[in-house]
């Protein structure tokens, strides 16, 4: 018994069957019946409302009464209205602090938690990362409130002796824009710190060990072994500011409102606004759908080059 048992074992396994476009193995729709519930999900509530705000953007329409086709109409306007445009630029200069400044200060800090051996280290992680976990509006009436010209901010300049430099942060033309970016840096330096941090421990210690011998110093040890290592992970990091910068909606909204004039308007910001305040719905859509090419663009050169070796 136990002797043909063996022999079945070891006999070798009949051949897969054939499948009927005569290929080996099973057909190719078996796979895409795995993958069709998740398809229909993300084409409802993905796919479709895409393609119909490419049709919408296509159309001269209030919302109300019968839409005009005009064609590539609104996104000629998207490109020679100055409004629009300098929306849009503000959104670039948003991207400097909420994801390079946030990257920067990431950086340093993570490579501090993580090489220092600091005590109390998920306590530290806690409190960065805390400002992730707090509802965007409730930062944003949190922030406007210290930035009122009666707030803590300008109490603080007073305090040193920098009272000349007091002022309605937000309502000043100049510097309501990156007031908000100091939010936006304020905001995302968490979630970027803890992404390298968790890239950073992965390294072994080993290579640091190795370069010491070769008489590397912190700093050589971070550009020549941290930085190549995380490079992945500051990939995410970049990706999911980037996303964040040019989305950013309900802290415009509730600090400044796009003001003062259109000083800190956003192009999400500019969507809401024609479409629910001018009931220029189609001029609407053509500003999402510029963001949306806008966002990919961007994020698909940051992941070709977090993917160099």
């Amino acid at each position: 018994m136990a002797d043909t048992r063996l022999a079945a074992r070891d006999r070798p396994a009949p051949p897969a069957a054939p499948a009927a476009d005569g290929r080996l193995g099973p057909s190719p729709w078996h796979a895409l019946a795995y993958v069709a519930p998740a398809l229909a999900v993300y084409a409802a509530f993905v796919l479709y409302p895409l393609g119909r705000a490419v049709h919408l953007s296509l159309y001269d329409w209030d919302g109300l009464s019968l839409a005009t086709f005009v064609g590539l109409g609104n996104y000629v306007e998207v490109l020679t209205d100055a409004g629009l445009r300098a929306a849009f630029g503000h959104a670039l200069v948003l991207i400097v602090f909420f994801a390079l400044l946030p990257a920067a200060i990431g950086l340093v800090l993570a490579a501090v938690l993580t090489r220092a051996r600091v005590r109390g280290l998920p306590f530290f992680r806690t409190v960065v990362f805390l400002p992730q976990v707090v509802a965007m509006v409730v930062v944003g009436v949190a922030w406007r409130q210290l930035y009122a010209p009666d707030g803590s901010v300008n109490g603080l300049l007073d305090l040193v002796g920098l009272g000349g430099l007091t002022r309605a942060w937000l309502g000043d033309t100049t510097f309501a824009l990156p007031a908000v970016g100091v939010i936006g840096t304020w905001v995302q330096t968490g979630l970027v710190t803890v992404l390298l941090m968790a890239g950073m421990s992965r390294i072994p210690d080993q290579l640091y060990e190795a370069a010491r011998l070769d008489g590397a110093g912190p700093v050589r040890e971070f550009f020549a072994i941290t930085l190549p290592s995380i490079r992945a992970e500051l990939a995410v990091a970049l990706t999911l500011t980037v996303i964040a910068a040019l989305k950013t909606f309900d802290l415009i909204y509730i600090t400044t409102g796009g003001g003062p004039g259109n000083r800190t308007s956003v192009p999400s910001f500019e969507v809401y606004n024609r479409a629910f305040r001018l009931g220029e719905v189609g001029s609407a859509a053509a500003v999402g759908v510029t963001l949306t090419v806008l966002i990919f663009v961007i994020n698909l050169a940051v992941a070709r080059i977090g993917e160099r070796r």
